[in-house]
């Protein structure tokens, strides 16, 4: 690999990454962001700002009250900001008016948004947020896949926002990203070439790797098989080729994606840098890599991608910008990981059996925690995660590593709650799995029955509620039957049979929550996952429950369904499962009328909307949705209307 490291000067441009606003409430802010030195920092605080104001109302210095660090690199580190403003003796902010804030950087504290005047939206200083504890709108979407040959869906978010900047009751209380914010298992060759450049510039830390063919990710980095041919590394004997079959194999889905294993992450390194390029223009700018030793085939792939991955790098401005301005909350789906993760018992058994695939795996989880997971909940991790991760961080070796890797296997707190009215209660479907016993090679159900516990107790006594399940509960009816056919011939990995409805206990106990008395009135669901969108109205049939459900899905952010073939499915699903089908009787949720919306303009699908963008929801005082829109990232509206005449 060509030598591209650079000395990195100490500077406002040191900030890599970021500032990304993962929480905000009158009384706290939690922000993320990578800086290439470790210097002193500021936030400067402007309440009811217009955006120009020269004078801060406040300026807090983040020392280590209000800030941890984490060098991952020679020249990286990661900088976690949580600030309790009444211990710093700041007044709690206001609600319902614009809050702008800028990170000032060195000793000379040096404004952030002046060094980078793209975080801020035209004719403002400093990025603004508004906070809200009543939720009236959100952006929600999952499925960011960087070298999907369309437009970039946060990237259409921040233009949405950005021609709502004069009235801030038109922002979000939130953008919920719901899944698959990166493409561990999937990753094109430029974007790899990238991020082997990005390790070598930030010097991110190397790792032995056991289990293995190749003893370090140096040796990884050098071999022949780096690119396109990651699945020829795993260890050739017997049960060795069983796991690869199993691990990366599953990957391999014809009937519905054409995931790639080829250049699946590895080490720890990679995954962090994915996350860079993924979030951040800056790491970027200068970086040089050049085509690696490829055969014919390999090299016009490489030319492909590198097309859609110059457009997707262009339009990474917009995507810090949202990002810095919104309040952001995320979680993950089985890409942020590797494909089809815990999808099974048996799967489960053969990827944690073998110290190589945990490594992937737990590498991955590691990445996840850093960059996605500490944001939403930081208390969560602070007596239990974070002495594991320092631990690792100052010892750097296999050891350290792997007691990390072991105890973010058996963490099993991931999911959280936004404190609104209503609230939203974020699911963690992919850890908690409720296992088969008798059958390990048929699909888990997504939650156990100890979790589906634990969240009936959050809903308990709400009158509206908002859930995020990565997997839509109430999904295509034809899709999911296919699902359970290639199943029953046992081959759920060819299909990602991860639907809530494919395991018997985990549905029945869900459907009996939505049933029980003291459960919500309003249940709102934001789901991602399945790369295409939708909306369903639900009711309960045959009973007094008074319950009334919403299935909202929007997928992917930058990816999408095989168009003709979703096109088919969407045709055939209205056919098979008209209102009065005899099939609707044979399937779990008979005591259940779904509705499906009407895509307006009705050329976006019948039923089904293909194209990547993301989703937008208002909610109405009662806290149920009173609009339904998905923002297309060709700029284009879909808006998802009622349709009386028609029951599914």
């Amino acid at each position: 690999m060509q030598d591209i490291t650079e000395s990195i000067r100490p500077g406002t441009n040191d900030v890599l990454a970021g500032p990304i606003l993962r929480q905000a409430r009158p009384g706290r802010l939690v922000l993320w962001l990578v800086a290439a030195t470790d210097q002193p920092l500021a936030l400067a605080l402007y309440r009811d700002d217009d955006g120009r104001r020269q004078i801060a109302d406040d300026t807090i210095a983040l020392d280590s009250r209000h800030r941890r660090d984490l060098r991952i690199g020679k020249h990286a580190w990661m900088i976690f900001i949580d600030i309790d403003l009444g211990a710093a003796g700041v007044e709690p902010l206001p609600e319902g008016t614009p809050i702008g804030y800028d990170v000032l950087v060195g000793d000379d504290l040096v404004s952030l948004a002046a060094a980078e005047p793209g975080l801020c939206y035209d004719g403002e200083s400093r990025p603004r947020f508004v906070i809200k504890t009543r939720l009236d709108s959100l952006l929600h979407g999952s499925c960011r896949r960087p070298h999907h040959a369309s437009g970039d869906g946060m990237a259409r978010a921040d233009r949405w926002l950005s021609a709502r900047r004069s009235d801030s009751d038109d922002w979000p209380a939130a953008m919920l990203l719901t899944g698959d914010q990166i493409y561990a298992d999937d990753v094109a060759g430029p974007m790899l070439r990238a991020i082997h450049a990005l390790i070598a510039r930030l010097g991110l830390w190397p790792e032995t790797l056991e289990g293995a063919v190749l003893d370090d990710s140096e040796a990884l980095y050098a071999c022949s098989a780096c690119y396109y041919r990651r699945d020829e590394l795993l260890p050739q004997e017997k049960v060795n080729r069983d796991l690869r079959d199993r691990f990366f194999g599953g990957t391999r889905k014809p009937v519905f994606t054409s995931a790639s294993s080829g250049n699946h992450l590895i080490t720890l390194g990679e995954v962090l840098a994915m996350y860079l390029l993924c979030w951040s223009e800056v790491v970027w700018r200068g970086l040089e890599y050049t085509r690696p030793e490829l055969d014919e085939e390999e090299s016009r792939r490489y030319d492909e991608e590198a097309a859609v991955i110059d457009a997707f790098v262009a339009e990474l401005p917009a995507v810090r910008r949202v990002m810095a301005n919104t309040v952001t909350a995320m979680i993950f789906d089985d890409h942020d990981i590797t494909d089809d993760w815990n999808l099974t018992g048996e799967w489960m058994d053969t990827a944690y059996g073998h110290p190589f695939s945990r490594r992937i795996i737990g590498n991955a989880l590691i990445a996840y925690l850093l960059c996605q997971g500490w944001g939403n909940r930081p208390e969560a991790f602070e007596d239990t995660v974070w002495p594991s991760v320092v631990r690792h961080i100052e010892a750097r070796d296999n050891a350290a590593h792997d007691a990390l890797i072991d105890h973010l296997l058996e963490f099993h707190d991931w999911g959280f709650m936004l404190d609104t009215e209503p609230a939203v209660l974020v699911l963690d479907t992919r850890t908690r799995r409720w296992r088969r016993g008798r059958a390990p090679a048929k699909p888990s159900g997504l939650m156990d029955w100890e979790a589906l516990s634990e969240m009936q107790g959050h809903l308990m006594n709400r009158d509206s509620v908002v859930m995020v399940s990565a997997a839509p509960i109430f999904g295509v009816k034809l899709i999911e039957n296919i699902q359970r056919v290639f199943t029953w011939f046992g081959k759920p990995l060819m299909v990602d049979a991860e639907n809530w409805m494919a395991h018997r206990g985990a549905a029945h106990t869900l459907l009996n929550i939505f049933r029980h008395g003291k459960t919500p009135e309003n249940f709102t669901i934001l789901s991602g996952d399945v790369h295409y969108s939708f909306a369903y109205d639900i009711t309960l049939r045959f009973s007094a429950a008074r319950q009334r459900i919403w299935q909202i899905t929007s997928s992917g952010v930058k990816n999408e369904f095989p168009r003709r073939l979703l096109d088919w499915f969407d045709r055939l699903n209205r056919w098979l499962y008209a209102p009065y089908s005899p099939l609707n009787w044979f399937t779990k949720r008979r005591r259940m009328h779904i509705e499906p919306r009407r895509p307006s303009p009705a050329d976006h699908g019948e039923r089904l909307v293909n194209g990547a963008g993301m989703g937008y929801v208002r909610f109405n005082e009662h806290g149920q949705p009173s609009e339904i829109r998905e923002l297309c990232a060709d700029d284009s509206d879909v808006l998802f209307e009622r349709d009386d005449d028609e029951r599914a």
